[in-house]
């Protein structure tokens, strides 16, 4: 009888050791948890200022006429002569393509303020396409040379503006987002420290869109290149 009770009493106590036991490595478990739900969100830019490598310049200019023949022949001459002022200033033959012309014909149009002295008036486009973008930059300062060949270009319209392109992302994209990375970690670091706290792993990181746009409205032709990422580190004591 006596071992019988012996032996529950020590039963009792394995038991409650191992339900202390258990206890404690529970509440650390639920220590790590809590730790582990402790985040900081963080962000960190990088940006890049680089020239566009492809320019886009279309050369609009108009012809009017009574004669619709006449009206084309002139506007043939005139893409002739933007053409060879194009490639006499170093223009590849290649980069250089002519739209086909608009013509409209002023006695079909029942609308308009004053008369026209013309029937016929005409618009056509030379564009060049070209990765020499210093040579063009330059040839747009010497256009005035096409009007003294009797060509009336239309510099002013929205249409005529060139267009500047920088197609070079995917060669810069990783040393950006590690810079992105590497400044965002910096941030959360600094925070960390100044919470008492330690920065642990990333729980969660999402990288931005990558945006190209003009440096500014003046330098159409230099790109602002920039991209935000978001990191999540956990944080404990």
């Amino acid at each position: 009888m006596a071992n019988r009770r012996s032996s529950a009493l020590i039963l009792g106590a394995l038991l409650c050791m191992g339900f202390v036991a258990l206890g404690y490595l529970l509440g650390q478990s639920a220590v790590k948890v809590k730790e582990y739900e402790r985040v900081v969100r963080v962000k960190g830019l990088a940006e890049r200022e680089l020239p566009a490598n492809i320019v886009i310049w279309p050369i609009q200019y108009s012809a009017a006429s009574n004669s619709l023949e006449d009206l084309y022949r002139k506007l043939d001459e005139h893409a002739a002569v933007v053409r060879g002022f194009l490639i006499k200033r170093g223009i590849q033959a290649d980069e250089v393509s002519i739209s086909a012309p608009a013509v409209t014909d002023k006695s079909a149009q029942q609308y308009g303020n004053e008369p026209s002295p013309f029937r016929f008036v005409g618009w056509q486009t030379v564009t060049v396409y070209s990765e020499q973008l210093g040579k063009v930059r330059a040839l747009m300062g010497e256009i005035s040379e096409l009007g003294k060949q009797g060509v009336v270009l239309k510099g002013d319209h929205y249409d005529s503006r060139p267009e500047y392109i920088f197609n070079q992302l995917n060669e810069i994209k990783p040393a950006m987002i590690e810079e992105s990375t590497k400044n965002a970690r910096q941030v959360a670091e600094k925070f960390a420290a100044d919470s008492n706290s330690r920065l642990g792993k990333i729980k969660k990181a999402s990288q931005g869109q990558f945006s190209i746009q003009d440096r500014d409205r003046n330098n159409p032709h230099i790109k602002k290149i920039r991209v935000v990422s978001t990191v999540e580190y956990y944080l404990s004591d």
